[in-house]
């Protein structure tokens, strides 16, 4: 009986923690959030990828002519047969 209720502990306290998310643009310099706003994305069939995107913050912000990156946001949108993740970075 002890090693259940320690097996359900470590299961409840695995799934809490593994739980965690940051919601929202996350700051990661010190820099003004400004107007400019840059978008790297790719879309998905099926799960299976041909080739290669980058998805970076760094051509997030060529892409939106950024010299100056404030917040980064990564966002996956999903349907029945595809997906969509999106590196959005906001700046000067």
């Amino acid at each position: 009986m002890k090693k259940i209720k320690n097996l359900l502990l470590f299961v409840s306290a695995a799934s809490i923690l593994a739980s965690c998310s940051v919601a929202g643009p996350l700051m990661v310099t010190n820099h003004t959030i400004g107007s400019k706003r840059g978008e790297a994305s790719r879309k998905i069939f099926l799960n299976i990828t041909f080739g290669h995107t980058d998805l970076g913050a760094i051509t997030a912000a060529k892409n939106g002519g950024l010299k100056k990156i404030a917040t980064v946001d990564w966002k996956v949108k999903g349907g029945v047969f595809s997906k969509t993740y999106y590196t959005t970075v906001t700046g000067e």
